[in-house]
């Protein structure tokens, strides 16, 4: 039986273009409920939508569909929706590079000439010889949804190993070309997940893979029982060899590595719940057992950085929350006799590479970048100068490199890619990207300090056309995400162009939770805090609106996946702040987000429904999907998710969408749009523009705005 009915024709949504499409009544599909009870810890609560979870069901792709169609006749009445994505067309239509990287004799570059789908990959002998396609992801599909995830050369420089997504899953498939000849070999590797491939030589690589799913269940199942495997080229996946397996702990995460001499394999374990890892090493190609740098699975990090001879650099947050990097003596026995290399600083370790016998380390100030450049006893031998406040990142490469990369961005400079001499220190410009009506010198970046709810001073970059009439009548749209000790440094975006040229501000918050100012600020909003991060985006709304950038008829709220969990939070609590949302792949049940894909590794940072009383109840307070009130009056909300995203299944969208619907007044729109053929992210560039140009045009019609 078909369950879903809708009420009227969606070309009777509106009576004339004229009319308000928000003071019309929606034809919203009405959805069923089930009986459907689940306890926790005495407490009982209803899910009437678990329905919803089984995106195979023809119920639910039924439903999908019936809300497209609403959802579609909404923006087709919006008369401006076309003009905005020809404005997105002609802003992303420029030639865009990636930044080289130097393998052996080659030399391999990204580029974008504009509109294609997906960037190609090319290669040149040095940087004299002649560029040359080596990949082009185009051709891996015929709708351009399947993209290049991952891409290794081997140590010589004969081979390499590259991954595909195919519709934004974050499943991959791997295979291997000769990079001379371009001839693809006939080496298949299948159901690779979270994981990249390490070469050994120019034999063949180790990479992580998990059993195949159950048909029908490869994008809901958990992920449990991952597997190292190395894999010689040229020969099938079914005799790749196994090099580690822990079978009595399925929901652990295994990887290996391999040291730049290959001398030694590196084995990182991780644990669901646990913030940290466990480290192993032994002599690479030997069977024997791996020995334990750190042997247990904590909230401390470690990761090797390179060898030293016999002894390795590790870069560690144990007793150092903003990082460090130490040397590791085996014979020594335990971590904690390691001696300092470079010492934790009062700003966190950002980033940390190697190349010509160099250490590059960036750090964090305020949310911009600082590098410099260290000998491997940790001198430092100088500061890099940087054009400016803003992002940089690169700077690695070859033991015996002349020279390294880097790309530099803010909000509004574009990625522009920087040569590095390591000898000399000087930075030369590369490759700069030229935009066609954009310039620079015409919009300003300000970081401001604001206080939060505790009295906590949160940083807050704000873009805008200079000029700028601080009125409360500007379209204003908060970005936020506050969590994974994930930061939110500046970087630059072309169809952002669309919003700040409308006389838009785009105001990005950096939330406790995120890493913005290292393991501190990241525990300050996980967990049993989590509510901090709400209170700071909160928070960072009212300094808006007090100081005149915005008002509440003119703010939106926007954020992705733990920032779509921050949308609808927020808007739970202070909806009359905000005039529109866009909660994007958001994770929204907060009770069972543990039981799909990845889920499980997200229980350290946010807890588990499951796990104890106290969490149960902590979740349950803000989890968006069950704090939705009865009559409550909401933004304007566009909620956005793709049938393919296998890491916050679309599940979590379904289900608040249909709630929102059922509860929340009805004067504002409550519209969610369902991508199909990708995932977390878009799939390729033309559903990015599409989406966009929804996003864009939805928030424009809600915050009053007509594109000039």
């Amino acid at each position: 039986m078909n369950i879903v009915k809708t009420s009227l024709a969606v070309s009777l949504l509106m009576v004339a273009i004229g009319a308000p499409l928000h003071a019309q009544q929606l034809p919203y599909p009405e959805t069923k409920k089930v009986s459907q009870t689940d306890t926790y810890f005495g407490t009982a609560i209803t899910d009437p939508y678990r329905w919803l979870e089984d995106d195979n069901a023809i119920d639910t792709k039924s439903w999908v569909e019936a809300q497209n169609k609403v959802t579609t006749g909404y923006l087709e009445k919006i008369p401006y929706r076309e003009t905005v994505k020809k404005r997105l067309l002609g802003l992303i239509n420029y030639p865009r590079y990636g930044q080289p990287s130097l393998k052996a004799q080659w030399v391999f570059f990204s580029k974008n000439t504009g509109l294609q789908n997906q960037s190609v990959l090319y290669y040149q002998k040095g940087f004299t010889g002649a560029p040359d396609v080596l990949l082009d992801p185009n051709s891996f599909s015929t709708d351009g949804t399947a993209r290049l995830s991952g891409f290794a050369v081997s140590k010589n420089g004969k081979y390499a190993a590259y991954g595909i997504s195919r519709n934004g899953s974050d499943w991959q498939s791997y295979s291997v070309i000769e990079i001379a000849t371009k001839k693809k070999l006939d080496d298949d590797l299948q159901w690779v997940k979270f994981s990249g491939a390490d070469w050994r030589g120019d034999e063949g690589f180790y990479y992580s893979r998990y059993p195949a799913p159950a048909s029908g269940a490869e994008l809901t199942a958990k992920n449990e029982n991952q597997k190292v495997y190395f894999h010689k080229v040229g020969t099938p996946q079914s005799e790749d060899k196994l090099v580690y397996e822990d079978t009595s702990h399925p929901e652990y995460s295994v990887t290996v590595g391999i040291t730049e001499d290959q001398k030694y394999e590196i084995l990182y374990v991780t644990e669901p719940g646990k913030r940290g890892n466990a480290l192993y090493f032994r002599e690479a190609s030997t069977a024997a057992p791996f020995k334990p740098i750190i042997d247990r699975i904590g909230d401390d990090s470690f990761g090797v950085v390179d060898n030293v001879g016999s002894k390795f650099l590790i870069n560690t947050n144990q007793k150092a929350p903003n990082s460090k990097i130490v040397l590791f003596d085996p014979t020594q026995g335990d971590i904690s006799k390691a001696t300092s290399v470079i010492a934790e600083k009062p700003e966190p370790l950002d980033g940390i590479a190697t190349a010509g016998g160099k250490i590059f380390a960036t750090y964090l100030k305020d949310v911009t970048t600082r590098a410099y450049q260290y000998s491997y006893d940790g001198k430092l031998e100088r500061t890099i100068s940087l054009p400016g406040p803003g992002t940089a990142s690169g700077l690695g490469g070859e033991p015996d490199a002349k020279e390294v990369f880097y790309t530099f961005s803010s909000y509004n400079y574009p990625p522009t890619i920087f040569r590095f001499d390591i000898t000399s220190g000087k930075s030369t410009l590369f490759r700069s990207p030229e935009i066609k009506d954009y310039n620079p010198a015409a919009y300003e970046v300000k970081q401001v300090f604001y206080q939060s709810k505790d009295g906590t001073k949160v940083p807050m970059f704000i873009t805008y056309k200079k000029g700028l009439k601080r009125d409360g009548n500007n379209p204003t749209l908060l970005y936020g995400y506050g969590g994974f000790n994930i930061n939110l440094t500046p970087s630059f975006s072309a169809t952002r162009v669309a919003w700040l040229e409308q006389g838009g501000v785009y105001a990005v918050a950096n939330l406790r939770g995120g890493a913005e100012y290292g393991e501190k600020w990241h525990e300050a909003g996980m967990r049993f805090r989590k509510q901090s991060v709400f209170d700071d985006c909160i928070a960072a709304a009212e300094y808006l609106i007090k100081e005149k950038y915005a008002s509440p008829a003119k703010l939106a709220l926007q954020g992705g996946s733990n920032g779509g969990l921050l949308v609808g939070a927020v808007i739970n609590q202070r909806p009359e702040l905000f005039a529109a949302a866009n909660p994007q792949v958001g994770v929204m049940d907060m009770l069972r987000f543990q039981k799909f894909t990845a889920g499980k590794f997200w229980t350290a940072e946010y807890g588990s429904s499951e796990a104890s009383v106290e969490d149960f109840k902590n979740l349950f307070a803000f989890s968006p999907l069950h704090n939705i009130k009865q009559g409550g009056r909401y933004p304007a909300t566009l909620i956005t998710t793709a049938d393919h995203d296998d890491r916050v299944v679309p599940a979590h969208s379904f289900k608040y969408a249909a709630t929102l619907q059922e509860k929340a007044s009805k004067e504002r729109p409550l519209l969610i749009r369902i991508e199909t053929n990708s995932g977390h992210g878009s799939s390729n560039l033309t559903k990015a523009i599409e989406e966009t140009a929804d996003v864009y045009s939805f928030l424009f019609y809600n915050l009053g705005v007509t594109p000039k």
